[in-house]
C-alpha cells in the first residue's frame, strides 16, 4: 500500500476554513511542501516483522535526502570508539588503583564498568533499531512517554538546549585546553594562559568549519584518528605484554623500579578500602565508558541504519573495552604500584619512561593530543546534530533556521551555536570549581536521562503499553536493561550522600550542587512547556496541531498550528 500523505497548511497559500490561522513561531517558510505522513509523527516504531522490506529497513523512517546518508559501518564505530576514548585512559588508572587499593580490585573494577556499558550499549541499539531516526533520547522519551501530549518533547527539548549550549560544551572547551597544553609541551612551548587559549580557540574554529563545511573531509580525519589511536593503544598494550613476558628488549630500565604486580599475594595486596572508595572508583570507570549512545544522535545520516548500528556499536564497544584491560595490564605490567600511587605523573607518562626512556614524553605528549582531537571531533559532529534535531521538533524559535542543512549540506547553525558557546567559555570561565561544576553536572544529568531512557524502556514491556507495539528488529536482554537502569538509579542517587570525611568535591559550593542543578534544570522544561502548550492555547482560545513540512534543502521538521477551539483536535 502506498504512503498515506497529509498535506501541509502552505504559509503562502492558505486553504479555505484555515485563512486566520497562522503557523506558531514564523514558520513563514513558501518552500514547504507535502510530505508523507511519517513513523514517528503517528507514534509509530520500526517493527522487526517489517524491518526486512526494502521500503521499511530503516533509511525510509526519517525523511532526508538520500544523499545525506555518508555515515557506513567504519564511520559510525568510529563516531563511537573516537567519543569514549580520549584523555582518561592515560590518567583515570591511577585514580581507579587508588579507590580500590589493590590491582587485583583494579581490574575487577574495570570489568564492572565494561559490563555496565555493555548494558548501555544494548539499550541504546534496541532504542535505535526501532527509532531510527537522529536525535537519541529525545525521541524515545517522546515515543514512551506521550501524555500530557508534547511535555516530553518540551522538556527534554529545553533541557537539552541548556545542557548542550551551557554544560557540554563547557566540557568541550576543558578538553580544548588540555589539547592545548600538551600539543605546546610537545612543541617545547611554555603553556602560558594565552599560548594556551589561542591553540585550544584555533582547535574548536577548526572543528567547526571542517565539520560544518567539509562534511567529508571531517569524517575523514575523524576516522583517520580514530584508527590512529587504536592502532597505537594496541602497541602501547602489546608492548607491555611483551615486557610481562619478559621479552628481551621490552625490560624496565635499570633506573626505576621494577613492578611485581602480577603474583597473586601482591595482586590482591591493600585492597579494603572501604564501600565508599569502591563506589567512587566505579564511578570513574563508568564515566570512562561514557559515548555508547553517540552514534543514535546521528542515524539520519547512516547507510542502512538498522543494520548498521547492530554491527558498529558491539564491534566499538568490544574494542574500546579490549583496549581499556590490555592497557591497565600492561600499565601493570611495567609500573610499580608504588610508583603509580606517589607519583604525581599520569600513569601513562610513567609507562614510557619506564619501557622507553624519558626522552619519548614529548611523543606521548603528542599522542595525547591527538587523541583528544578525535574524541572532540567525535563529540562535535554529534552535539551539532542534536541542535538541529531540536530545532525540527519545532517547539523553540527559529526552529527553520537550526534544522537546516544550508549551505553545505551540513547542521553548520548547530555547529556554530555550539562554538560560539565553547568560545565564551573558553576566556570568559576562570578554571577551578567553575569547570568542575560543568563537567560533575553534564556527567549527572546524562545519568538521569539513561535513568529515564532505561525505565522507560522496560515499561514498553508492560502490559499497558503494549498498545504502543514495540517490537523493534534488536531486542536487548530484559535483564541488561534492568541492571543498567539499577545503574544508573544508584549513579543519580548517590551524589545527594555526603563524602567521606577530608573528602571534598569543590571549593566553594556545596558537593551536592551539580546533583540539585541537574534536577532543576528539568524544571524550565516543565514551565515552558505548561506556557506554552496549556496556558497561552487556553487563554487564547485555540489548539496546537502538529504536522510534518517538507524544507527546499530536503529536510523534514515539525511545525505547528494554531487552531481555534472550533476546529476540533486531531
Amino acid at each position: 500500500m502506498a504512503p498515506e500523505c497529509e498535506n501541509v497548511i502552505r504559509t503562502d497559500s492558505p486553504r479555505a476554513g484555515y485563512e486566520e490561522h497562522t503557523p506558531l513561531l514564523s514558520d513563514r517558510d513558501p518552500s514547504f511542501v507535502s510530505v508523507p505522513r511519517g513513523s514517528a509523527l503517528e507514534g509509530e516504531a520500526l517493527n522487526r516483522s517489517e524491518s526486512g522490506r526494502k521500503e521499511r529497513h530503516g533509511e525510509s523512517y526519517d525523511n532526508v535526502p538520500k544523499d545525506k546518508r555518508q555515515l557506513g559501518l567504519f564511520s559510525v564505530a568510529f563516531l563511537i570508539f573516537n567519543r569514549i576514548i580520549g584523555t582518561g585512559i592515560y590518567a583515570t588508572p591511577s585514580n581507579i588503583l587508588r579507590s580500590s587499593g589493590s590491582v587485583g580490585v583494579s581490574l575487577i573494577m574495570w570489568l564492572v564498568g565494561a559490563s555496565i556499558a555493555a548494558c548501555g550499549t544494548a539499550v541504546y541499539v534496541e532504542l535505535g533499531t526501532g527509532l531510527p531516526r537522529s536525535g537519541g533520547e529525545k525521541n524515545y522519551l517522546e515515543f514512551i512517554f506521550r501524555r500530557p501530549k508534547f511535555l516530553a518533547t518540551c522538556t527534554f527539548t529545553v533541557y537539552t538546549l541548556i545542557m548542550e549550549i551551557i554544560v557540554i560544551q563547557g566540557t568541550a572547551t576543558a578538553n580544548s585546553v588540555v589539547f592545548s597544553e600538551y600539543i605546546l609541551h610537545s612543541l617545547s612551548f611554555e603553556p602560558t594562559w594565552f599560548k594556551t587559549r589561542l591553540v585550544a580557540f584555533s582547535c574548536l574554529s577548526f572543528i567547526c568549519l571542517i565539520h560544518g563545511t567539509r562534511l567529508r573531509w571531517g569524517l575523514r580525519l575523524q576516522n583517520t584518528l580514530g584508527l590512529f589511536k587504536l592502532v597505537i593503544l594496541a602497541l602501547i598494550s602489546l608492548s607491555g605484554l611483551l615486557c610481562l613476558l619478559s621479552v628481551k628488549g621490552f625490560q624496565v630500565r635499570g633506573d626505576y623500579e621494577k613492578p611485581d604486580n602480577f603474583r597473586w599475594e601482591k595482586l590482591w595486596e591493600g585492597s579494603g578500602t572501604g564501600l565508599n572508595a569502591f563506589v567512587s572508583g566505579v564511578y570513574n570507570v563508568i564515566w570512562s565508558f561514557i559515548g555508547y549512545s553517540n552514534a543514535n544522535y546521528a542515524l539520519s545520516e547512516v547507510r542502512d541504519p538498522v543494520r548498521t548500528i547492530k554491527r558498529a556499536a558491539p564491534l566499538a564497544m568490544l574494542s574500546v573495552t579490549s583496549v581499556y584491560l590490555f592497557i591497565n595490564i600492561a600499565y601493570f605490567a611495567v609500573v610499580s604500584k608504588s610508583d603509580i600511587l606517589e607519583s604525581r605523573r599520569i600513569v601513562a607518562a610513567l609507562y614510557f619512561r619506564n619501557l622507553f626512556g624519558p626522552t619519548t614524553e614529548k611523543a606521548l605528549s603528542s599522542f595525547i593530543a591527538l587523541s583528544t582531537l578525535g574524541n572532540l571531533l567525535a563529540g562535535q559532529f554529534s552535539q551539532g546534530r542534536v541542535i538541529q534535531e531540536l530545532g525540527r521538533e519545532g517547539i523553540l524559535p527559529f526552529s527553520s533556521f537550526f534544522a537546516s542543512n544550508k549551505p553545505f549540506n551540513a547542521p553548520l547553525t548547530g555547529l556554530f551555536t555550539q562554538y560560539l558557546v565553547s568560545c565564551t567559555f573558553l576566556f570568559a570561565v576562570p578554571p577551578g570549581d567553575a569547570y568542575l561544576f560543568l563537567i560533575s553536572l553534564s556527567s549527572y544529568s546524562l545519568s538521569l536521562i539513561n535513568m529515564l531512557v532505561s525505565f522507560g524502556l522496560l515499561l514498553l514491556y508492560s502490559q499497558p503499553y503494549l498498545v504502543w507495539g514495540w517490537n523493534p528488529p534488536f531486542r536487548a536482554p530484559k535483564p541488561l536493561v534492568i541492571l543498567f537502569f539499577v545503574s544508573n538509579l544508584f549513579l543519580v542517587t548517590i551524589p545527594f550522600f555526603p563524602p567521606i570525611p577530608g573528602s571534598k568535591t569543590y571549593s566553594q559550593l556545596p558537593y551536592w550542587s551539580h546533583s540539585a542543578g541537574g534536577l532543576a534544570l528539568s524544571l524550565f522544561g516543565f514551565i515552558y512547556w505548561y506556557i506554552w502548550g496549556i496556558w497561552l492555547p487556553k487563554s487564547k482560545g485555540y489548539h496546537l496541531e502538529r504536522k510534518w513540512a517538507l524544507q527546499d534543502d530536503g529536510v523534514s521538521r515539525y511545525v505547528f498550528h494554531k487552531l481555534p477551539v472550533s476546529i476540533p483536535a486531531p
